[in-house]
């Protein structure tokens, strides 16, 4: 009997294929797999193709002799449905690499088919660390950020600024519990305690019952472990409770969409850990400026980094002479990365890039001087501190 999801991945699918035509025989042939239409589109979906795109075209359009084909497709933030797309496009539509994934529970999901088929998948939009560690495979690169580098980083200024006893609130699927698993290591690490966690289900509106327990528990800070519109919701709510003063307020994972939603007046002060800001540097400014033509929205870490990843996975095709799987891993993970996302960026054999990240906090309306100027860098991590140490790595990829 055919499920519901698996009948909804075949018509999604077969969307994808009439968008993207059939790819020339020995082309090359990239997909991006995103949430398009959902609570994560707006940091992800049409924007990751968008910035797909634009890589494609900067790159010449081009790829060993012939047209660069490029197919999208949405999960619907369902790990079946996602599963089947994928399928499709390797083992039908002979799509050569696919970028985003911007759901663990997915994610994970097309690992395995990763795995057995000896396809490239770059996650651009994923969270979950385990995907560098039990989940990883030789094709895979985990290419933006991850709940080890959100929670390490964030989490040890927190404790370090008074916030010794913790409430979790995170979403109840594969990315909520792998950040509140790292928030909780580090908190302990850094000499704190994790005195309660409560689950929410994916895309809520109401966060009564769970900031309630929050509140009741007395913890210095309230996390949330959510993200996109449950992140936003959250806060709202959370300073409708009145939790904030009393209790510390920190989000684990939040994107410029999330800031721009909430505005200023709610948002400032908020400080947390990225990979990406589109007004940190002239490069930065140049590329932000040419998407917002585009989209009318400034780009995501997410978005910033699908078009970085699309242009490395084109520029180790052109290098390998091939779309072999495992031959164009083994060349990006040789060559360095250095552009406007990643200016010391590289990958290691767990498949994690690594590159700075970003410590930053909410202006106030009065510090913003123009339309999305939102961030004050207070830090830059070094790529080599900023994400799990390799010799903490479960891969087993990884020679101890």
């Amino acid at each position: 009997m055919v499920s519901a999801g698996m009948r909804a991945a075949a018509i999604v699918a077969a969307m994808a294929i009439a968008s993207g035509a059939a790819a020339a025989d020995g082309g090359v042939k990239i997909g991006v797999l995103s949430d398009m239409d959902g609570l994560y589109s707006g940091t992800a979906g049409p924007g990751s193709v968008e910035a797909a795109r634009m890589a494609i075209e900067d790159f010449g359009g081009q790829a060993l002799g012939k047209p660069i084909e490029l197919v999208s497709a949405s999960h619907q933030n369902k790990a079946d449905v996602g599963a089947a797309i994928t399928r499709g496009w390797f083992e039908r539509d002979h799509v050569d690499a696919i970028f985003d994934l911007n759901n663990s529970a997915v994610a994970l999901a097309v690992a395995n088919l990763a795995r057995a088929q000896s396809k490239v998948v770059v996650y651009t939009g994923t969270a979950s660390s385990a995907l560098t560690n039990e989940a990883c495979a030789p094709t895979t690169v985990h290419y933006v950020y991850d709940t080890y580098a959100l929670a390490s980083n964030s989490a040890r200024a927190v404790v370090a600024g008074g916030g010794k006893t913790w409430f979790m609130v995170a979403a109840d699927y594969a990315f909520g519990k792998m950040m509140t698993e790292n928030v909780s290591d580090v908190v302990a690490e850094s000499g704190g305690k994790m005195v309660g966690t409560v689950y929410h289900p994916l895309d809520t509106a109401d966060f009564s019952s769970f900031l309630l327990q929050a509140q009741s528990s007395g913890a210095d800070v309230v996390a949330l472990g959510s993200a996109t519109h449950d992140m936003v919701n959250a806060v709202t709510q959370a300073r409708q409770f009145a939790i904030t003063p009393a209790q510390k307020l920190v989000a684990m994972l939040v994107f410029i969409q999330d800031v721009h939603a909430l505005g200023l007046e709610r948002a400032q002060g908020m400080t947390f850990t990225t990979g990406f800001y589109w007004d940190r540097t002239e490069a930065t400014r140049t590329w932000s400026k040419r998407f917002f033509e585009r989209m009318k929205t400034m780009p995501s870490m997410i978005h910033a980094g699908t078009y970085s990843a699309v242009m490395h996975y084109l520029q180790a095709v052109s290098e390998a002479g091939t779309t072999d799987g495992p031959t164009v891993a083994e060349t990006m993970k040789r060559l360095p990365i250095h552009d406007f996302f990643a200016e010391n960026g590289h990958i290691r054999p767990d498949g994690r890039m690594v590159h700075d990240m970003y410590v930053v906090t909410v202006k106030s309306p009065a510090e913003s001087k123009y339309p999305w100027d939102y961030y004050k860098i207070l830090a830059t991590i070094p790529a080599d501190e900023a994400f799990q140490p390799l010799a903490k790595s479960s891969c087993p990829l990884v020679k101890k």
